[in-house]
């Protein structure tokens, strides 16, 4: 069953969702990205350890960022379900529910990005080996939850790309470009849960995560200058 209606995105909305989409992309390439790289040494949790202490500024603003990304993201989940919930209420459900998944996997995860903090701080008995291998250990789990809020986000974004595409509030090619790349999370999280090797999968994956990524800051941008700025006809469909 089909209605057609006339209606656009709220200018206010899609400009915040804008906004926010950019402002995420800045501080969780901070945190995610950036801020890892520079304390954590695979295979080696003395020198981990050392990269901490000796880098509590950097620690701390990772921790802020990681915080600002987990508020914000509460944010644009409940924008983007208002702008999209006519469109198509049950897909927009699903893509409301699944970033909030990911959301509550995110917190879990930046308990886990802390604790080492508080085991290389706190008196305990073990010697300094026995507490740097577990520092290391929670590092190497916050990783790995990392592959896991992808899943969510990967649902997040089929969804998301696919009401797009039933629409016409937003430019197709951004929503087959998100619909498209969510395999990329998708994948990745499988392949790297699983622990498993291939080539051609690594291949597939960073390919898939260009387009995702282009697509997420063109969709970020397009809200940001153009979102709601003109009148669209769009097809609700009962899904």
């Amino acid at each position: 069953m089909t209605n057609h209606t006339q209606t656009k995105l709220h200018p206010k909305d899609a400009r915040t969702a804008g906004a926010l989409y950019l402002t995420i992309a800045v501080c969780g390439g901070f945190s995610i990205g950036y801020v890892p790289s520079q304390i954590v040494v695979a295979g080696d949790a003395t020198a981990t350890a050392a990269n901490l202490m000796g880098q509590l500024g950097l620690f701390r603003l990772g921790v802020l960022a990681d915080s600002a990304v987990i508020l914000l993201e509460i944010a644009i989940t409940v924008i983007l379900y208002q702008m999209f919930h006519n469109v198509s209420p049950r897909l927009a459900m699903i893509a409301m529910i699944s970033r909030l998944g990911m959301i509550v996997v995110m917190g879990v995860n930046l308990l886990i990005w802390v604790m080492p903090y508080a085991l290389l701080t706190q008196p305990m008995g073990s010697g300094p080996i026995e507490i740097h291998a577990f520092a290391q250990v929670f590092f190497e789990a916050h990783a790995l939850g990392i592959f896991v809020w992808q899943l969510f986000f990967g649902a997040h974004l089929l969804a998301l790309g696919w009401i797009i595409l039933q629409s016409q509030l937003v430019p197709h090619l951004l929503g087959w470009g998100l619909l498209i790349g969510a395999f990329g999370y998708l994948v990745q999280g499988l392949v790297e849960l699983t622990f498993t090797d291939s080539a051609a999968l690594d291949i597939t994956i960073i390919g898939l995560l260009v387009i995702v990524t282009l697509s997420e800051l063109g969709f970020g941008l397009w809200l940001l200058i153009h979102g709601g700025a003109k009148q669209s006809n769009f097809t609700r469909q009962i899904v």
